[in-house]
């Protein structure tokens, strides 16, 4: 073997071995939210909520909890099935619809695009980033929708 094959074969060798250690890698879980912890507040009520344009409505039973710390977990559900979880904890987020059929998970800010994300800020504070939109509709009753898909999302906690 000549010195140009043994350098080409180095070369291949070295470039196989980087690839097969170097992975892509995703997010990994957020451990299971204990909401006994001190400093979470939990309310509770029901929603009916919109996926889109074309997609029927969903109604089930809300939990909102808020942490001190900027924390929260909200959670649909329609007994016995979760709907929807999302989270953000200690600057990492997830969001799982249905039994973890479709999850995304990451760091830093969560998307924009999903209303549970935009939902406690909307109930902290009444703001949402565009194109959301939040309504107080009653005292206990509120609405938040995107008008450029047609998702909604309305509710309201139990006192």
């Amino acid at each position: 073997m000549n010195r140009k094959t043994q350098t080409g074969l180095l070369g291949a060798s070295f470039l196989l071995a980087f690839f097969l250690c170097v992975s892509c890698r995703t997010a990994p879980p957020l451990p299971p939210a204990d909401l006994s912890a001190p400093g979470w507040r939990i309310q509770q009520g029901q929603a009916l909520w919109k996926p889109a344009k074309d997609r029927p409505r969903l109604a089930g039973d809300l939990l909102l909890a808020t942490n001190t710390d900027g924390s929260f977990f909200v959670q649909l559900t329609k007994n016995p099935f979760t709907l929807v979880t999302a989270e953000s904890l200690a600057g990492r987020w997830q969001i799982e619809f249905g039994a973890n059929e479709h999850s995304w998970r990451g760091a830093g800010l969560p998307p924009e695009r999903f209303a549970w994300f935009q939902l406690p800020r909307a109930l902290r504070d009444g703001k949402t980033t565009d194109p959301w939109r939040f309504e107080t509709v009653g005292t206990d009753s509120w609405r938040l929708e995107n008008p450029e898909t047609g998702e909604t999302l309305e509710g309201g906690f139990f006192p």
